[in-house]
Protein backbone atom coordinates (compact mmCIF):
# COMPACT_ATOMS: atom_id res chain seq x y z
CA UNK A 1 0.00 0.00 0.00
CA UNK A 2 1.14 3.54 -0.72
CA UNK A 3 2.33 5.64 2.22
CA UNK A 4 -0.23 8.10 3.57
CA UNK A 5 -0.08 11.88 3.42
CA UNK A 6 -2.73 13.70 5.46
CA UNK A 7 -3.56 17.26 4.44
CA UNK A 8 -5.42 19.30 7.06
CA UNK A 9 -7.15 22.05 5.11
CA UNK A 10 -8.52 21.26 1.67
CA UNK A 11 -8.45 24.79 0.30
CA UNK A 12 -6.50 26.23 -2.58
CA UNK A 13 -2.97 25.65 -1.29
CA UNK A 14 -3.77 22.42 0.52
CA UNK A 15 -5.12 20.60 -2.51
CA UNK A 16 -3.59 22.36 -5.52
CA UNK A 17 -0.09 22.43 -4.04
CA UNK A 18 0.80 20.41 -0.94
CA UNK A 19 -1.38 17.34 -1.53
CA UNK A 20 -0.53 17.44 -5.23
CA UNK A 21 3.22 17.34 -4.56
CA UNK A 22 2.90 14.34 -2.25
CA UNK A 23 0.44 12.57 -4.53
CA UNK A 24 2.92 12.83 -7.38
CA UNK A 25 5.61 11.54 -5.01
CA UNK A 26 3.63 8.32 -4.56
CA UNK A 27 1.39 8.97 -1.56
CA UNK A 28 -2.30 8.34 -1.09
CA UNK A 29 -4.05 11.42 0.22
CA UNK A 30 -6.50 12.07 3.04
CA UNK A 31 -7.97 15.57 3.23
CA UNK A 32 -9.33 16.94 6.52
CA UNK A 33 -11.70 19.86 6.02
CA UNK A 34 -14.63 21.66 7.61
CA UNK A 35 -16.63 21.81 4.36
CA UNK A 36 -19.00 18.82 4.38
CA UNK A 37 -19.86 19.20 0.69
CA UNK A 38 -16.18 19.03 -0.23
CA UNK A 39 -15.66 16.01 2.02
CA UNK A 40 -18.64 14.23 0.47
CA UNK A 41 -17.54 15.05 -3.07
CA UNK A 42 -13.99 13.81 -2.50
CA UNK A 43 -15.20 10.59 -0.91
CA UNK A 44 -17.68 10.02 -3.74
CA UNK A 45 -15.18 10.61 -6.56
CA UNK A 46 -11.95 9.56 -4.88
CA UNK A 47 -10.10 12.19 -6.87
CA UNK A 48 -9.97 15.83 -7.95
CA UNK A 49 -8.54 17.77 -10.87
CA UNK A 50 -5.98 20.55 -11.06
CA UNK A 51 -5.83 22.81 -14.10
CA UNK A 52 -2.34 24.29 -14.29
CA UNK A 53 -2.77 27.41 -16.41
CA UNK A 54 -0.37 29.85 -18.01
CA UNK A 55 -1.79 32.32 -20.53
CA UNK A 56 -3.33 30.09 -23.24
CA UNK A 57 -1.83 26.85 -21.95
CA UNK A 58 -3.83 24.46 -19.74
CA UNK A 59 -2.38 21.23 -18.34
CA UNK A 60 -4.83 18.96 -16.52
CA UNK A 61 -3.66 16.76 -13.66
CA UNK A 62 -5.81 14.16 -11.92
CA UNK A 63 -5.06 13.63 -8.23
CA UNK A 64 -6.43 10.20 -7.34
CA UNK A 65 -6.37 7.79 -4.41
CA UNK A 66 -7.97 10.56 -2.34
CA UNK A 67 -10.40 10.39 0.56
CA UNK A 68 -11.61 12.95 3.07
CA UNK A 69 -12.58 13.35 6.72
CA UNK A 70 -14.72 16.08 8.21
CA UNK A 71 -12.91 18.20 10.80
CA UNK A 72 -15.48 17.20 13.43
CA UNK A 73 -14.75 13.47 13.06
CA UNK A 74 -12.15 13.10 15.79
CA UNK A 75 -11.99 9.31 15.58
CA UNK A 76 -11.34 9.51 11.86
CA UNK A 77 -8.71 12.20 12.36
CA UNK A 78 -6.98 10.17 15.06
CA UNK A 79 -6.74 7.13 12.83
CA UNK A 80 -5.49 9.10 9.83
CA UNK A 81 -2.83 10.97 11.81
CA UNK A 82 -1.88 7.72 13.52
CA UNK A 83 -1.21 6.10 10.13
CA UNK A 84 0.31 9.10 8.35
CA UNK A 85 3.85 9.22 7.04
CA UNK A 86 3.58 13.01 6.83
CA UNK A 87 0.97 15.60 7.73
CA UNK A 88 0.45 18.99 6.09
CA UNK A 89 -1.53 21.86 7.61
CA UNK A 90 -2.88 24.75 5.52
CA UNK A 91 -5.73 26.39 7.40
CA UNK A 92 -4.61 29.98 7.99
CA UNK A 93 -3.68 31.79 11.19
CA UNK A 94 -7.25 32.41 12.34
CA UNK A 95 -8.19 28.71 12.15
CA UNK A 96 -5.21 27.38 14.09
CA UNK A 97 -6.68 28.03 17.55
CA UNK A 98 -9.72 26.01 16.49
CA UNK A 99 -7.86 22.99 15.10
CA UNK A 100 -5.10 22.85 17.73
CA UNK A 101 -7.07 20.83 20.33
CA UNK A 102 -8.11 18.27 17.72
CA UNK A 103 -4.63 18.02 16.20
CA UNK A 104 -3.07 17.67 19.65
CA UNK A 105 -5.48 14.86 20.49
CA UNK A 106 -4.55 13.07 17.26
CA UNK A 107 -0.84 13.47 18.01
CA UNK A 108 -1.40 12.07 21.50
CA UNK A 109 -3.36 9.15 20.03
CA UNK A 110 -0.51 8.40 17.64
CA UNK A 111 2.01 8.56 20.47
CA UNK A 112 0.14 5.93 22.46
CA UNK A 113 0.09 3.63 19.43
CA UNK A 114 3.52 4.44 18.02
CA UNK A 115 5.73 6.13 20.62
CA UNK A 116 8.84 5.50 18.51
CA UNK A 117 7.38 6.75 15.22
CA UNK A 118 7.65 10.52 15.31
CA UNK A 119 5.30 12.69 13.27
CA UNK A 120 6.54 15.25 10.77
CA UNK A 121 4.16 18.15 10.10
CA UNK A 122 4.56 20.56 7.18
CA UNK A 123 3.36 23.98 8.29
CA UNK A 124 2.16 25.14 4.88
CA UNK A 125 1.13 28.57 6.10
CA UNK A 126 2.07 32.15 5.35
CA UNK A 127 2.69 32.87 9.03
CA UNK A 128 5.95 34.40 10.20
CA UNK A 129 7.31 32.32 13.08
CA UNK A 130 4.78 29.60 12.35
CA UNK A 131 6.66 26.89 14.23
CA UNK A 132 6.55 28.74 17.54
CA UNK A 133 2.97 29.82 16.88
CA UNK A 134 1.83 26.23 16.28
CA UNK A 135 3.88 24.89 19.17
CA UNK A 136 2.32 27.34 21.63
CA UNK A 137 -1.17 26.35 20.51
CA UNK A 138 -0.57 22.59 20.56
CA UNK A 139 1.37 22.23 23.80
CA UNK A 140 -1.50 22.82 26.29
CA UNK A 141 -3.61 20.06 24.74
CA UNK A 142 -1.00 17.32 24.37
CA UNK A 143 -0.78 14.19 26.48
CA UNK A 144 1.75 14.96 29.21
CA UNK A 145 3.90 12.06 27.99
CA UNK A 146 4.40 13.67 24.58
CA UNK A 147 7.56 15.75 24.35
CA UNK A 148 6.63 18.00 21.46
CA UNK A 149 10.14 18.90 20.35
CA UNK A 150 11.22 15.27 20.35
CA UNK A 151 8.12 13.60 18.94
CA UNK A 152 6.85 16.14 16.39
CA UNK A 153 8.82 17.76 13.60
CA UNK A 154 7.21 21.13 12.94
CA UNK A 155 8.59 22.15 9.56
CA UNK A 156 8.09 25.70 8.39
CA UNK A 157 7.68 26.23 4.67
CA UNK A 158 7.82 29.03 2.15
CA UNK A 159 4.64 28.91 0.06
CA UNK A 160 5.15 30.64 -3.27
CA UNK A 161 2.43 29.05 -5.38
CA UNK A 162 -0.23 31.46 -6.62
CA UNK A 163 -3.81 30.24 -6.66
CA UNK A 164 -6.58 32.72 -7.52
CA UNK A 165 -10.11 32.79 -6.16
CA UNK A 166 -11.88 29.64 -7.32
CA UNK A 167 -15.36 28.91 -8.60
CA UNK A 168 -17.06 27.77 -5.36
CA UNK A 169 -19.46 25.53 -7.27
CA UNK A 170 -16.61 23.40 -8.65
CA UNK A 171 -15.44 21.47 -5.61
CA UNK A 172 -13.33 19.03 -7.55
CA UNK A 173 -11.56 21.34 -10.01
CA UNK A 174 -8.87 23.82 -8.97
CA UNK A 175 -7.07 26.30 -11.21
CA UNK A 176 -3.52 27.29 -10.34
CA UNK A 177 -0.23 28.26 -11.89
CA UNK A 178 2.20 25.47 -12.90
CA UNK A 179 4.72 26.46 -10.19
CA UNK A 180 5.17 23.66 -7.60
CA UNK A 181 8.41 24.42 -5.75
CA UNK A 182 7.84 23.43 -2.11
CA UNK A 183 10.54 25.02 0.06
CA UNK A 184 10.76 23.64 3.57
CA UNK A 185 12.99 23.56 6.62
CA UNK A 186 15.65 20.91 6.07
CA UNK A 187 16.41 20.70 9.80
CA UNK A 188 12.91 19.96 11.07
CA UNK A 189 12.25 16.41 9.89
CA UNK A 190 12.59 13.14 11.78
CA UNK A 191 12.03 11.05 8.65
CA UNK A 192 13.62 11.23 5.18
CA UNK A 193 11.66 13.27 2.70
CA UNK A 194 10.44 11.47 -0.42
CA UNK A 195 12.46 11.96 -3.61
CA UNK A 196 10.69 14.65 -5.62
CA UNK A 197 11.80 17.38 -7.99
CA UNK A 198 9.25 19.66 -6.29
CA UNK A 199 10.51 19.30 -2.71
CA UNK A 200 13.37 21.63 -1.76
CA UNK A 201 14.70 21.38 1.80
CA UNK A 202 16.70 24.50 2.73
CA UNK A 203 18.37 26.12 5.68
CA UNK A 204 17.97 28.55 7.26
CA UNK A 205 14.26 28.53 6.46
CA UNK A 206 13.85 32.02 7.95
CA UNK A 207 15.80 33.51 5.05
CA UNK A 208 13.47 31.92 2.51
CA UNK A 209 10.38 32.98 4.45
CA UNK A 210 11.77 36.53 4.32
CA UNK A 211 12.40 36.16 0.59
CA UNK A 212 8.79 35.14 0.05
CA UNK A 213 7.36 37.94 2.19
CA UNK A 214 9.64 40.78 1.20
CA UNK A 215 10.12 40.07 -2.51
CA UNK A 216 7.15 37.96 -3.64
CA UNK A 217 4.39 39.32 -1.39
CA UNK A 218 5.78 42.84 -1.40
CA UNK A 219 6.09 42.86 -5.19
CA UNK A 220 2.60 41.44 -5.63
CA UNK A 221 1.03 44.07 -3.37
CA UNK A 222 3.11 46.85 -4.93
CA UNK A 223 1.77 45.79 -8.33
CA UNK A 224 -1.79 46.05 -7.05
CA UNK A 225 -1.33 49.45 -5.41
CA UNK A 226 0.63 51.07 -8.23
CA UNK A 227 -1.47 49.39 -10.90
CA UNK A 228 -4.74 50.57 -9.39
CA UNK A 229 -3.45 54.12 -8.97
CA UNK A 230 -2.47 54.34 -12.64
CA UNK A 231 -5.12 52.08 -14.18
CA UNK A 232 -8.24 51.93 -12.00
CA UNK A 233 -10.17 50.42 -14.90
CA UNK A 234 -7.93 47.35 -15.22
CA UNK A 235 -9.09 44.37 -13.21
CA UNK A 236 -6.19 41.92 -13.14
CA UNK A 237 -2.57 41.98 -12.05
CA UNK A 238 -1.51 40.74 -15.49
CA UNK A 239 -3.33 43.65 -17.14
CA UNK A 240 -1.69 46.36 -15.04
CA UNK A 241 1.73 44.81 -15.64
CA UNK A 242 1.28 45.40 -19.35
CA UNK A 243 2.16 49.01 -18.54
CA UNK A 244 5.95 49.28 -18.71
CA UNK A 245 5.93 51.99 -16.04
CA UNK A 246 4.13 49.75 -13.56
CA UNK A 247 6.43 46.84 -14.29
CA UNK A 248 9.55 48.99 -13.99
CA UNK A 249 8.51 50.57 -10.70
CA UNK A 250 7.55 47.22 -9.19
CA UNK A 251 10.88 45.77 -10.28
CA UNK A 252 12.71 48.67 -8.63
CA UNK A 253 10.90 47.97 -5.37
CA UNK A 254 11.76 44.27 -5.60
CA UNK A 255 15.41 45.13 -6.25
CA UNK A 256 15.45 47.29 -3.13
CA UNK A 257 14.09 44.36 -1.11
CA UNK A 258 16.74 42.17 -2.72
CA UNK A 259 19.49 44.45 -1.45
CA UNK A 260 18.10 44.35 2.08
CA UNK A 261 17.86 40.54 2.03
CA UNK A 262 21.45 40.24 0.85
CA UNK A 263 22.48 42.30 3.88
CA UNK A 264 20.19 40.48 6.33
CA UNK A 265 21.19 36.98 5.21
CA UNK A 266 24.85 37.06 4.14
CA UNK A 267 26.02 33.79 2.64
CA UNK A 268 22.50 32.52 1.98
CA UNK A 269 21.59 34.39 -1.18
CA UNK A 270 23.60 35.77 -4.08
CA UNK A 271 22.42 38.71 -6.14
CA UNK A 272 22.19 36.82 -9.43
CA UNK A 273 19.91 34.17 -7.91
CA UNK A 274 17.62 36.79 -6.39
CA UNK A 275 17.53 38.63 -9.71
CA UNK A 276 16.44 35.41 -11.41
CA UNK A 277 13.80 34.96 -8.71
CA UNK A 278 12.48 38.48 -9.30
CA UNK A 279 12.35 38.11 -13.08
CA UNK A 280 10.58 34.76 -12.74
CA UNK A 281 8.03 36.31 -10.37
CA UNK A 282 7.28 39.17 -12.72
CA UNK A 283 6.63 36.61 -15.44
CA UNK A 284 4.36 34.63 -13.14
CA UNK A 285 2.50 37.77 -12.02
CA UNK A 286 1.83 38.41 -15.73
CA UNK A 287 0.00 35.10 -16.20
CA UNK A 288 -3.33 36.17 -17.74
CA UNK A 289 -4.86 32.73 -17.29
CA UNK A 290 -4.84 33.08 -13.50
CA UNK A 291 -7.21 36.05 -13.75
CA UNK A 292 -5.78 37.17 -10.42
CA UNK A 293 -7.48 40.44 -9.59
CA UNK A 294 -5.98 43.68 -8.36
CA UNK A 295 -8.72 43.65 -5.72
CA UNK A 296 -7.71 40.25 -4.31
CA UNK A 297 -3.98 40.93 -4.32
CA UNK A 298 -4.22 44.35 -2.69
CA UNK A 299 -7.07 43.92 -0.21
CA UNK A 300 -6.78 43.42 3.56
CA UNK A 301 -4.89 46.64 4.20
CA UNK A 302 -4.93 46.35 7.97
CA UNK A 303 -2.72 43.28 7.65
CA UNK A 304 -0.63 44.23 4.64
CA UNK A 305 0.33 47.69 5.88
CA UNK A 306 1.41 46.50 9.34
CA UNK A 307 4.90 47.09 10.71
CA UNK A 308 5.71 43.38 10.43
CA UNK A 309 4.29 42.65 7.00
CA UNK A 310 5.49 42.82 3.39
CA UNK A 311 5.97 46.55 2.83
CA UNK A 312 6.72 48.28 6.09
CA UNK A 313 8.57 45.24 7.41
CA UNK A 314 11.26 45.56 4.76
CA UNK A 315 11.22 49.37 4.94
CA UNK A 316 12.08 49.10 8.64
CA UNK A 317 14.98 46.74 7.93
CA UNK A 318 16.23 48.97 5.11
CA UNK A 319 16.08 52.03 7.35
CA UNK A 320 18.07 50.26 10.06
CA UNK A 321 20.70 49.26 7.50
CA UNK A 322 20.82 52.65 5.81
CA UNK A 323 19.66 51.21 2.48
CA UNK A 324 17.27 52.73 -0.05
CA UNK A 325 13.55 52.00 0.21
CA UNK A 326 11.90 54.85 -1.68
CA UNK A 327 10.31 52.62 -4.35
CA UNK A 328 8.81 50.39 -1.66
CA UNK A 329 7.70 53.51 0.19
CA UNK A 330 5.79 54.81 -2.83
CA UNK A 331 3.90 51.53 -2.98
CA UNK A 332 3.10 51.84 0.73
CA UNK A 333 1.72 55.34 0.23
CA UNK A 334 -0.54 54.13 -2.58
CA UNK A 335 -1.72 51.32 -0.31
CA UNK A 336 -3.06 53.98 2.05
CA UNK A 337 -5.62 54.91 -0.62
CA UNK A 338 -6.30 51.49 -2.15
CA UNK A 339 -9.97 50.65 -2.64
CA UNK A 340 -10.06 48.62 -5.85
CA UNK A 341 -13.47 46.98 -6.34
CA UNK A 342 -14.15 43.29 -6.83
CA UNK A 343 -15.82 41.79 -9.89
CA UNK A 344 -19.20 43.01 -8.63
CA UNK A 345 -17.91 46.55 -8.26
CA UNK A 346 -17.64 46.48 -4.46
CA UNK A 347 -14.54 47.44 -2.46
CA UNK A 348 -13.40 45.19 0.37
CA UNK A 349 -15.64 46.20 3.33
CA UNK A 350 -12.95 45.90 6.00
CA UNK A 351 -10.66 48.13 3.94
CA UNK A 352 -13.27 50.86 3.70
CA UNK A 353 -13.61 50.86 7.48
CA UNK A 354 -9.82 50.88 7.82
CA UNK A 355 -9.35 53.77 5.38
CA UNK A 356 -12.08 55.77 7.08
CA UNK A 357 -10.29 55.32 10.40
CA UNK A 358 -7.22 56.99 8.85
CA UNK A 359 -8.98 59.80 7.03
CA UNK A 360 -8.93 62.49 9.73
CA UNK A 361 -5.55 61.72 11.25
CA UNK A 362 -2.39 63.75 10.86
CA UNK A 363 0.25 62.23 8.58
CA UNK A 364 2.36 60.79 11.40
CA UNK A 365 -0.72 59.51 13.22
CA UNK A 366 -1.96 57.94 9.99
CA UNK A 367 1.27 56.01 9.46
CA UNK A 368 1.43 55.05 13.14
CA UNK A 369 -2.15 53.73 13.02
CA UNK A 370 -1.81 52.03 9.62
CA UNK A 371 1.35 50.29 10.82
CA UNK A 372 -0.31 49.01 14.03
CA UNK A 373 2.79 50.42 15.70
CA UNK A 374 1.14 50.18 19.12
CA UNK A 375 1.58 46.40 18.78
CA UNK A 376 5.28 46.78 18.05
CA UNK A 377 8.14 46.83 20.54
CA UNK A 378 10.14 49.04 18.17
CA UNK A 379 11.12 52.60 19.07
CA UNK A 380 8.40 55.13 18.31
CA UNK A 381 11.07 57.48 16.96
CA UNK A 382 11.73 54.98 14.16
CA UNK A 383 8.18 55.21 12.81
CA UNK A 384 8.31 59.00 13.08
CA UNK A 385 11.47 58.99 10.98
CA UNK A 386 9.95 56.64 8.42
CA UNK A 387 6.72 58.66 8.33
CA UNK A 388 8.72 61.80 7.63
CA UNK A 389 10.50 60.17 4.72
CA UNK A 390 7.22 58.77 3.37
CA UNK A 391 5.71 62.25 3.41
CA UNK A 392 8.54 63.49 1.19
CA UNK A 393 7.69 60.75 -1.34
CA UNK A 394 4.10 61.91 -1.81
Amino acid sequence: MKPLFVQWGGGNIGRSFIAQVFSRAGFRIVIIDINQKLVDALNHEGSYTIEAVFDESVATLLIDDVSAIHASDQDGINKAVGDASFLGVSVGRSAWPHIAPSLAEAISYRYVLHPDNQLDILLAENIHGCREYAKALLQPYLNSLVLLDEYVGLAETSIGKMVPIQDPSKFLTLRSEPYNELILDATAFHHPLPPSADIHPVQPIAAYVDRKLFIHNMGHSATAYLGFALHPDRRTIAEVLQDTLVRTEVQKAMYQSRDVLLALHPGVFVQSALDDYIHDLLGRFSNHALRDTVHRVGRDLKRKLRFDDRLLGIIIEAEKLGLKWDSIGRAYILGLAFDAPDEAGNPYPEDIVFLQSLSKLSWIEKIYHAASWNESSLDKELIKKIAGKLKLLQ
